[in-house]
């Protein structure tokens, strides 16, 4: 008896919980395909775009990667891969790198999310936290939503799955790179085999 009512619990936790999580993924997809519908019919990812206006001028740039982070992960972990990227000729987007005085910080990231060939995205506790990280990560989610196959490249940094899974049940599919396991050198070498 005792233990038909623990399976019992362990059932209705299982389907609440399968439930919570399909919930947050029509969310998702309700989000996403909002946002595809805001994007321009005859605006192409794959080709470089032109932002002209007053205040900035003409971008021409494409890049090979997006770093999509939390500000708290410099330190430790994003500034000395996007310093190793760069050294190793990849022409990465990276904040420190590509936002200057007086840009549109908004115009800035829409561009570099829209003109690099991957975005790797640096999940953290800080970044699941952030509104602006969120933000970015819509935006190379629509990407691939919109027909690209591989845009998102995933690194887990002092994070867990059960983190992940908390905050987006899609990205616990995509196979990812993880810091507690893989070295900076091994990252960016996997980085620079993909650009191949």
């Amino acid at each position: 008896k005792e233990q038909e009512n623990d399976q019992k619990k362990r059932i209705a936790a299982q389907k609440k919980l399968e439930k919570e999580q399909l919930d947050y993924q029509k969310k998702i997809t309700r989000e996403l395909k909002s946002q595809k519908r805001a994007i321009s019919p005859s605006h192409k990812f794959n080709r470089p775009v032109i932002n002209k206006s007053d205040e900035t001028e003409d971008i021409t740039e494409s890049y090979d990667v997006f770093i999509s982070h939390a500000t708290e992960d410099k330190d430790s972990f994003v500034r000395p891969l996007a310093e190793l990227l760069r050294a190793k000729g990849i022409n990465v987007w990276y904040d420190e790198f590509s936002l200057g005085w007086g840009k549109s910080l908004r115009k800035t990231i829409d561009y570099g999310l829209a003109n690099s060939r991957f975005g790797v995205v640096v999940l953290s506790k800080s970044f699941i936290k952030k509104d602006w990280t969120e933000y970015e990560l819509n935006g190379l989610t629509a990407r691939e939503m919109s027909g690209e196959n591989q845009v998102i490249l995933p690194i887990w940094h002092e994070v867990s799955k059960s983190d992940i899974l908390k905050f987006s049940p899609t990205l616990v599919d995509k196979m990812a790179l993880n810091t507690s396991i893989n070295t900076i050198d091994e990252i960016a070498e996997q980085l620079e085999s993909l650009l191949k």
